[in-house]
């Protein structure tokens, strides 16, 4: 039986529950929720990107690859991505940002599937990314 591995990067502090930042078992990765949080500096407190949602979403796919890169993965073994916003308002700008970002990934598969879902997240947070990958 392949082990279950928990996955904490450098840049992330320690989930504020009993869960993962993401988990690897044999050749699959989940990535847990993640937010807009800069990276972790030893005595501080956790910050928040900024108040604007393109800060938020490029933070927050940034920590997401953190976690894959922390498994061994890359953006081209994702196969979904599911993005929670908090404002059915903001999907257009979302879209626009997530397709710049990924653009500028020089990614060789096809794009991952995506579920973008609307939901209430902690105050100042506007967005949260989770992805599975699948390794070769």
């Amino acid at each position: 039986m392949t082990e279950k591995i928990a996955l904490t990067p450098k840049t992330h502090t320690a989930p504020p529950a009993r869960f993962s930042h993401g988990v690897r078992k044999g050749n699959i990765l989940q990535v847990a929720g993640q937010v807009a949080f800069l990276p972790a500096e030893e005595g501080k407190p956790r910050r928040i990107a900024g108040p604007a949602l393109r800060e938020q979403t490029l933070q927050t796919l940034a920590n997401v690859k953190a976690v894959l890169d922390e498994g061994g993965a890359s953006w081209d073994d994702v196969m979904m991505i599911r993005v929670y916003l908090t404002d059915v308002d903001h999907f257009a700008e979302m879209n626009e940002i997530y397709d710049t970002y990924f653009a500028e990934q020089n990614l060789t598969q096809p794009p991952s599937a995506r579920t973008t879902v609307y939901v209430g997240l902690p105050a100042g947070h506007l967005i949260e990314i989770d992805a599975l990958a699948v390794l070769d």
